[in-house]
């Protein structure tokens, strides 16, 4: 352990309680008065420009701004306008003629521009209805960081990663009474978080603040909660007053997502079935052995195609292996003649054109066949695989394992490198913005994929809970805000310049813990020191690929560097064990 490390610590806990105690100083100065503004949308403004103009001008009103927002075509007269809209927006093109701007660097997908012009004008352009949302937002940090709308500006910015998403498991760490694995119905009793309105809204403006665009929820059978069949009425798992409360949240979460620009990803495992369906047709929910037969394939697919019309926003990812045996013809079969066409039939009941994602879960199949025969059938195509186990070991996985990344990053999809379950990390409150900024790089240069899936840096299992000990139990979304904060912020960009960055992190934490930027910077220092002991002891103890571990909670010095002698280790650890470093 470095030398200086305990006392970098002890700086950080002194910073923090320091933040913890500091009394409230009832006569602080009031905020200065500002000029009057004017937030202009087009009237036929997506939900998402909305959104982004109404966290903009919280922020501006914070500030000291007089601020109203207004939705019209025609641009008004006046001075301090804040125009938001798309590039392509007559209202924009409006604006653009009348404050004698030129039309500058267009943005690509997600991506803004943010400009200063006559009038004391603004204008937020986006190439797409989640292009002047982030602008929006850009703005808003702005505006809070400085006090004030300050200076001239001309900005234009756009993320790296097409998907950049956190996930949350609706699974639990047991099997329920009477099902066995994956099998989770969605009711109060066993997810009552899932039916806390005021959690998700804070949940999802997390998110939105970091610019992630997808969620994902996994569960192994989520159909028979969501959706009923006219040709299977007795497969739905849950009574009709849970059902409609799953109805309500599920609409509820997918329109709140949406208009923070957020893809709600339903995860599902294959093949299994309803307990009811599997109890009316006297077969298993799931048998690992079990080839495809038409009752179960149609059964399937008109669940998913329910599901797809019932719910727009909503996309689909779908783990061929594990719940269904082998990697060969059945899995291609599986995705091409009744996953998709699920998803097309639901299209063209709700008359939607636009194409959901898609996601391939690449654990336990043989994905770049799989990815082959279906990209003919659809276009919106992405593949996942584990960047690591459920362990964090290093920010560049090798062998065989890191050809699969680069070989799914080579075809006409998008690939996604998934940040798993990161068990070791328990209970700690991870942020080593460095560790995380090169794992994020080697994602992009080494294996040339251009996703990010984020577990919880906390139990997985015990959502939205953390690990603590405490009098309250702590949610996961304040304690670990920096873990998401650093992924995102590099998933966004990831090549940003060190000696800046440093000066970032220190001036977040140093305002999150009430010191300055120095300290601040020692925080983060410590972070990225004490970050790095597990991965480096691990790199050079743990296995590349897999679920296990190979430390434990309390374990001796002696018992690490001398395994043999306690039969802490197995021959299989030990032969699959990373060349360490």
């Amino acid at each position: 352990m470095p030398r200086n490390l305990w006392k970098l610590l002890a700086t950080s806990y002194f910073c923090l309680s320091c933040w913890l105690l500091a009394p409230v100083d009832a006569h602080a100065a009031p905020v200065p008065a500002q000029p009057n503004r004017t937030i202009l949308l087009p009237k036929s403004a997506h939900a998402r420009l909305r959104y982004g103009a109404a966290r903009l001008a919280t922020a501006l009103r914070a500030a000291g701004y007089q601020v109203k927002v207004q939705q019209q075509d025609k641009l008004p007269g006046g001075n301090g306008l804040i125009v938001v809209g798309r590039t392509t927006d007559e209202l924009l093109r409006q604006a653009t003629a009348a404050y004698h701007l030129s039309p500058g660097k267009t943005p690509g997908k997600e991506g803004f521009s943010i400009v200063s012009g006559e009038k004391n004008a603004l204008i937020i352009a986006g190439a797409d209805n989640s292009g002047a949302l982030y602008g929006c937002l850009e703005l808003a940090e702005r505006v809070r960081s400085q006090g004030k709308i300050s200076g001239s500006l001309n900005l234009t910015d756009q993320p790296e990663m097409v998907l950049r998403g956190a996930c949350i498991g609706v699974q639990k760490p047991y099997y329920l009474p009477g099902r066995t694995v994956y099998e989770y119905p969605y009711t109060p009793e066993t997810f009552p978080w899932l039916y806390d309105k005021a959690l998700w809204v804070r949940y999802l403006d997390l998110l939105a603040d970091n610019r992630m665009n997808s969620l994902y929820l996994w569960n192994g059978h989520p159909f028979a909660s969501l959706v009923r069949l006219k040709d299977y009425p007795y497969a739905v798992e849950v009574d009709d007053a849970t059902f409609k409360k799953n109805e309500e949240m599920y609409h509820f979460l997918t329109a709140e997502a949406d208009k923070r620009g957020i893809w709600v990803i339903q995860m599902f495992y294959n093949i299994i079935v309803s307990k009811p369906f599997a109890e009316h047709h006297n077969i298993k929910t799931q048998d690992r052995a079990r080839p495809i037969v038409p009752l179960i394939a149609d059964y399937t697919r008109k669940s998913i195609a329910a599901f797809v019309e019932k719910y727009p926003n909503v996309g689909l990812m779908v783990a061929l292996g594990e719940a269904m045996e082998g990697a060969g013809q059945d899995d291609v079969d599986w995705f091409t003649k009744t996953i998709i066409p699920g998803v097309l039939d639901g299209l063209k009941a709700a008359g939607q054109t636009e194409l959901p994602p898609i996601v391939l879960r690449a654990h336990d199949t043989d994905a770049p066949r799989v990815i082959t025969a279906a990209l003919p059938l659809y276009k919106n195509l992405y593949t996942e695989a584990k960047f690591n186990g459920e362990a964090l070991t290093t920010y560049t996985p090798r062998g065989s394992w890191a050809e699969l990344h680069r070989t799914l990053s080579g075809m006409n999809s998008v690939h996604i490198e998934n940040v798993h379950i990161l068990a070791n990390l328990e209970p700690f409150r991870y942020g080593s913005a460095d560790f995380i900024q090169k794992s994020v790089l080697a994602m992009h240069n080494t294996y040339g994929a251009n996703g990010l899936h984020l577990y919880p840096q906390a139990s997985y299992w015990d959502w939205p809970y953390t690990a603590d000990k405490a009098p309250e139990r702590l949610l996961q979304i304040d304690r670990d805000w920096l873990w998401y904060k650093a992924w995102s912020r590099y998933a966004w960009h990831a090549d940003r310049p060190r000696p800046a960055e440093q000066t970032y992190w220190g001036q977040e934490l140093g305002t999150m813990y009430g010191c300055d930027a120095t300290a601040g910077k020692q925080i983060m220092e410590a972070y990225e020191q004490a970050g790095e002991i597990e991965p480096k002891l691990l790199r050079r103890y743990g296995i590349t690929d897999g679920n296990r571990q190979t430390l434990t909670l309390g374990m001796l010095m002696g018992q690490l560097i001398n395994p043999k002698r306690y039969g802490l280790f197995t021959l299989l650890y030990e032969s699959e064990a990373p060349e360490g470093r």
